[in-house]
């Protein structure tokens, strides 16, 4: 069992929890996810590490309330456990070497981006963020992406917060504008990535992805983070979770992902009904 021992509402569809997981927090790097279970009878979701501290031994996950599962983790409170929390798992992004980069966020891969924008801020990269949301009240982690960063761009599609537009439109300013960068990295819904990827593409500057929003078990075995990289299939899970951008099929991906969102609406609804009827 692993305990709770924060958890904070970033805005109403999005959850942070630390959980006291010591031998995970010890080894975790930036890219990686966990697996868990909320209770014995549960199913195994695959959750990016967010952030760790190695000296309380807490790991930190974010996570949006989307299906029956995150719903089921979001009504734990702290002090309470979740019965499995197993990890690190995947390939840490890689950090190394990298001098000047552009760390591109959209909505709660947000919370992927951060760790890797904190690992190459203390490792003395030049961070120039650019993370974008729908409106001024899905905004996350700005104070933390502000604390690692040289240069933050802040963007909204309705113009509420920040600068009015998509992430694509900022990062084009910044590349035009002269920043030349060793690498981008995006993170966010596969649509994004996708034309962020185009965009680099055109400027010849090499681009990672990472496809955890397409994970399911998070094992390889059900063969739903299946996707094409250079022709060659390749599984989110044991593969990447990070790839070359340019080489992603990504509406090989998008189409795949849709399958599976009518079955997460109604697990979610019923879960959520679930719920009503033992409060009332």
């Amino acid at each position: 069992m692993y305990k709770i021992v924060r958890k904070k509402v970033l805005n109403p569809t999005v959850t942070l929890m630390d959980i006291d997981a010591p031998l995970i927090a010890k080894k975790a790097e930036p890219g990686q996810f966990i697996i868990l279970r909320v209770d014995d009878e549960g199913e195994r979701i695959p959750l990016t590490v967010a952030d760790f501290d190695r000296e309380k031994g807490t790991v930190t996950i974010i996570f949006q309330i989307v299906g029956a599962t995150t719903e089921k983790l979001n009504h734990k409170q702290e002090g309470e456990y979740i019965a499995d929390f197993v990890g690190p798992l995947g390939v840490a992004s890689h950090t190394e070497g990298l001098k000047k980069v552009a760390v591109v966020g959209g909505g709660v891969g947000c919370a992927i981006a951060y760790p890797i924008a904190k690992k190459l801020h203390n490792l003395g990269c030049e961070v120039h963020s650019v993370v974008g949301f729908r409106n001024k009240d899905l905004v996350i982690l700005e104070d933390e992406f502000k604390a690692v960063s040289d240069v933050m761009k802040m963007m909204t599609d309705d113009g509420s917060y920040g600068q009015k537009g998509l992430v694509t439109n900022a990062l084009q300013e910044l590349i035009e504008s002269g920043e030349q960068y060793d690498e981008v990295i995006t993170i966010g819904p596969l649509i994004m990535m996708k034309f962020v990827c185009k965009l680099t593409k055109q400027y010849d500057i090499k681009t990672v992805v990472s496809m955890n929003p397409i994970m399911i078990d998070g094992t390889g075995m059900c063969g739903g983070c299946r996707l094409t990289v250079d022709g060659k299939t390749k599984f989110a899970c044991v593969d990447g979770p990070d790839f070359d951008g340019h080489l992603v099929d990504f509406d090989e991906a998008m189409e795949r992902g849709r399958m599976y969102q009518a079955f997460e609406r109604h697990a979610h609804e019923e879960t959520c009904n679930l719920f009503k009827k033992e409060a009332e």
